[in-house]
């Protein structure tokens, strides 16, 4: 299910046309519909507001002016980074020869002195 903050592909004429993050669902006057505000990402940003039922909201084919029309939302092709308290667990008694797993940290502000 599609929600405030998921990013979307947007496609339109069954192409896939632009992304867009969903910035606010609220109810619209008609039951059962609800107004659907879209920041599009494009230069310059755009922001749409669509009335959309349920169903368009969470993928389903729709049309506007005859053109097809249909949200996707979009998912990381990566897993979501571990909680940083869980790193610091794994770390503690480990020593600073024990090997490290993933990246090191950089800090940019000491590469300046």
């Amino acid at each position: 299910m599609s929600t405030v903050n998921d990013l979307v592909l947007v496609h339109i004429d069954n192409k896939p046309s632009f992304y867009a993050r969903i910035e606010d669902i609220s109810p619209d006057v008609k039951q059962g519909w609800w107004k659907v505000q879209l920041l599009v990402l494009t230069v310059p940003l755009q922001v749409y507001t669509w009335i959309l039922d349920e169903s368009q909201v969470n993928g389903s084919p729709f049309t506007m002016a005859g053109t097809p029309i249909m949200l996707e939302k979009v998912v990381s092709p990566e897993p979501p980074p571990r909680p940083l308290a869980s790193v610091g667990k794994e770390g503690k008694g480990a020593g600073k020869d024990a090997p490290r797993k993933g990246g090191n940290v950089v800090s940019l502000f000491d590469r300046k002195k």
